[in-house]
């Protein structure tokens, strides 16, 4: 569920990070948050029927509900403050409303374990199972995307645009839909909180790779 649910949020912030191009990243978003809502229901149809039962109407139900309610909500939003703060109010607060996003991750994580933390411990040989795939996923995507920044001859910006995208999950999608559609599997939320944690150090390293690499994979920078 973490690797096929690309990123809508701070993958905008490494791609900046690594003076990427953060319009083209911000073009992207509504791609990929249309992808992973369409995909997500099929992906886990594919690889994961076979392990145990799956209602796709109700996973999909689960879905619409963590996805379209909180897009609803965030229009009506974005609409009332303009009505009453102003068109520029919001732009103005931007930043600190992205703080309380990676406050609410943080306390949900924090939640998770508090709740499920026991089943972790039972089972502490999962941290290592999942350093395996994880550290694939990143490594083998970071240099495919290399290789196709260097055969389409794109500049810089373009090729930390196509890495950040490309690298970085949806970790709070992935996360709430766990909670929300496998409650009764601890293990899905207690693996998709390990996620971030190795993501987010990941993903900063991968941007002072990106920076190193400058000369290499741009001949307009």
């Amino acid at each position: 569920m973490l690797m096929v649910t690309p990123c809508t949020d701070w993958y905008l912030v490494f791609t900046g990070i690594a003076k990427g191009n953060v319009s083209l990243a911000t073009a992207l978003l509504p791609l990929n948050f249309v992808l992973q809502m369409v995909l997500l229901p099929v992906y886990l149809a594919v690889f994961a029927q076979s392990l145990f039962t799956l209602d796709l109407w109700v996973l999909g139900g689960k879905i619409v509900t963590v996805l379209f309610i909180p897009l609803a909500l965030a229009v009506l939003s974005g609409y009332s403050i303009n009505w009453l703060k102003g068109p520029t109010w919001l732009h103005e607060k931007l930043p600190q409303v992205a703080m309380i996003q990676l406050l609410c991750l943080n306390l949900a994580i924090v939640a998770i374990f508090a709740a499920k933390g026991e089943a972790l411990l039972q089972r502490p040989e999962l941290l290592l199972l999942l350093l395996l795939p994880i550290g694939s996923f990143f490594v083998i995507n970071f240099v495919l995307a290399q290789w196709l920044g260097q055969r389409l001859r794109l500049a810089y910006p373009e090729v930390v645009c196509l890495t950040c995208t490309t690298l970085a999950r949806n970790s709070p999608v992935a996360l709430a839909v766990a909670a929300a559609a496998f409650g009764d599997r601890p293990l899905i939320a207690l693996t998709l909180v390990i996620g971030p944690l190795l993501e987010l150090p990941i993903m900063a390293l991968v941007t002072q790779i990106l920076w190193r690499l400058r000369p290499q994979t741009s001949r307009d920078f």
